[in-house]
């Protein structure tokens, strides 16, 4: 056994095949151990592992390969001899390989990679080669946490699975702040795709933000008013009947309100329901004139009718105006509109539509999504339909965790395309191999995600709107449709296999696909600048997407480290097909250009750039004094 690994080990070595991963990542080390690689095993950040059975048999294994020294395992992966890097994390990184192997799907190439890794090879013969290779440098690194790694090792590693310094586009805030330089690199409007944002910590921004709700609110009182005109109920949708399912483990608002993140406190807002008399009586006749000046004067800054001037505010009292808008779209007060007006409003609404590419998605319920800046998962994240409570939740979060600046407050999506009543998103995987040429390789497969309760505008419960895992974990399983898959996952062919039933088949490869790719696109340009390029790295990135009632993608947010942790049977596939065409793309097309990478198709590959010509071109000027006659 002993002479096998050495053997393997001598191999590995000359090949460059000596690999560390750090984290959650059983499929990375399966499918390159299957290719010969042998890994050096990191040890636990500041802590010894714990001794398992059979632990002194490896022992036995190891001194005798160390000649019953021990100063060799002392000086692992530093370069000076001194204490070892920490490469760890407080988190065990040995992984136990799945055992099960999901047939479905394989093609022969996977059969032959899954065959070249020997029966006989136990984890003794693993753990006694990872012992051998403790004191080479790793030349390829998959690791969760980039900044865990000495900063001082991290270039002798050939090739690294993360780029420092991603803020630019894998956190809310910065992804924000990057589209707002797109019209440099490109003409598009990325409004077209991205859901209007402020940062609340920038008291510019957030006027701004002020001024966008009032004028939303303007807009969608238009609508509500025509909606009523041609017979429809007030809001875009009735309350559900019964609201009766499992009760989630964490609270649940109340209609009308919002949750709290931890850290912030307010002091408790009532909204009175109207009687049913005052529901049925025609009130506020002058709300509708108000909401069409203020509509027409946006217009007229939209349309450039008077450059001089900035968003108009007309002389009216907005407090008043909102409180008595909140009554018609929030609590069914009627709302009374002549035939003139209507036209008008109509009028209004259509060339409001060819100057904002958003009024499509806005709804009439004025709702906008409260997120932290740089935090993943769905956490802290809230959703309100009044203006006082997002003011007076950045007043109130006065802890750490929730400083102002961190927050952004984007407009909701209302009009959303959903399956069966029940929301859903898209996580879309891709991957940049390179930054300086940009080079972009899309993934063709891809996943849905669920959420547990039924679509509701009235009811703001992140069980509604939030389709992230680990958010709907906390909620007992109750289904809101019983075509809803049980796991809350769909993939996308299923996704194409409902649009087809819809009469809708050509929408995914028509509409969508092109969408998501160039809004994936269009954020990476605008980053670029902002993002450190390392030769030899990569990274696997997720984006989010939301689908509109028109079937065009809203990116939502850009993910560095996806999940690769199965929440079911069909992610579990998913998530190990897209690891092992990633090891395809990234190291077997060094060595075999024309191999497979699976389901990965090049997105953008920039043309090179030629360096500056060093001779040929003089600058130089040279000048004489003139002297004075």
């Amino acid at each position: 056994r002993f002479k096998k690994a050495r053997l393997r080990v001598e191999k590995a070595i000359k090949e460059k095949k000596i690999f560390a991963l750090q984290g959650p990542y059983p499929v990375i080390r399966r499918l390159l151990r299957a290719r010969g690689w042998v890994e050096r095993k990191l040890p636990l950040h500041g802590k010894q592992q714990k001794q398992q059975p059979g632990d002194q048999k490896k022992q036995q294994l190891q001194r005798r390969a160390s000649g019953g020294g021990d100063e060799q395992g002392k000086a692992v992966l530093n370069p000076r001899g001194g204490a070892q890097p920490s490469l760890g994390s407080t988190e065990s990184l040995h992984h136990p390989c799945p055992r099960h192997k999901d047939k479905e799907e394989r093609e022969d190439e996977d059969k032959k990679e899954d065959k070249e890794q020997s029966s006989e090879d136990s984890d003794d013969i693993h753990d006694l080669m990872s012992f051998l290779v403790q004191d080479q440098v790793p030349n390829f690194l998959w690791t969760i946490r980039l900044n865990n790694i000495d900063q001082k090792l991290l270039p002798r590693i050939e090739v690294v699975n993360r780029y420092p310094r991603l803020y630019a586009l894998c956190t809310k805030e910065g992804l924000y702040q990057s589209l707002q330089n797109l019209p440099w690199f490109e003409q598009v409007d990325f409004n077209t795709f991205f859901p209007r944002c402020h940062r609340l910590g920038i008291m510019d921004e957030q006027e701004a933000f002020i001024e966008d709700f009032r004028l939303t609110a303007a807009r969608s009182l238009l609508k509500l008013a025509l909606q009523k005109v041609q017979d429809r109920p007030v809001g875009t949708e009735e309350p559900p009947k019964s609201d009766k399912v499992a009760a989630p483990k964490a609270p649940v608002p109340q209609q009308g309100s919002v949750l709290r993140p931890q850290g912030c406190h307010r002091s408790h807002v009532s909204h009175p329901m109207p009687s049913t008399a005052e529901q049925h009586f025609p009130l506020y006749p002058h709300l509708v004139e108000e909401a069409m000046e203020v509509c027409k004067q946006h217009l007229g800054v939209l349309e450039h009718q008077d450059i001089d001037r900035g968003t108009p505010s007309p002389c009216i009292d907005w407090d008043r105006f909102l409180q008595e808008y909140y009554r018609v779209a929030h609590e069914g007060t009627r709302l009374e509109l002549s035939r003139e007006q209507q036209e008008q409003c109509q009028d209004l609404l259509q060339h409001l539509e060819e100057q904002l590419p958003q009024l499509g998605i806005e709804g009439n319920l004025n709702i906008w999504i409260l997120k932290p800046s740089a935090k993943s998962r769905g956490r802290g994240i809230v959703c309100t339909k009044r203006l006082e409570e997002v003011l007076e939740l950045v007043q109130s979060c006065r802890a750490p965790v929730a400083r102002v600046c961190e927050w952004v407050v984007q407009k909701y999506v209302e009009r959303l395309l959903t399956i069966f009543g029940t929301k859903f998103d898209i996580r879309q995987w891709f991957v940049v191999t390179d930054w300086k040429p940009l080079t972009v390789w899309f993934y063709r497969d891809c996943y849905l995600r669920f959420c547990s309760r039924p679509f509701s505008l009235h009811h703001l419960e992140p069980a509604r709107h939030l389709c992230n895992v680990t958010i709907q974990k906390r909620y007992k399983t109750s289904q809101p449709d019983p075509r809803v898959p049980p796991d809350k996952v769909w993939s996308n062919r299923q996704f194409q296999e409902h649009l087809a039933r819809l009469g809708q088949a050509d929408a995914w490869q028509r509409v969508m696909v092109p969408g998501m790719k160039a809004a994936i696109l269009s954020s990476l340009r605008c980053a670029r600048e902002r993002v450190s390029s390392r030769k030899g790295s990569f990274e696997l990135l997720g984006a989010d997407f939301l689908i509109g009632e028109d079937f065009q993608p809203w990116l939502l947010e850009i993910n560095s480290c996806p999940t690769m942790s199965p929440s079911s049977a069909m992610t579990r596939r998913l998530c190990a097909n897209v690891q092992r065409d990633t090891l395809r793309l990234v190291l077997d097309r060094k060595d075999d250009p024309s191999c497979s990478i699976g389901a990965f198709e090049l997105l953008y590959r920039e043309a090179a750039v030629d360096s500056c010509l060093t001779v040929g071109l003089k600058l130089l000027i040279t000048g004489y004094s003139l002297k004075k006659p």
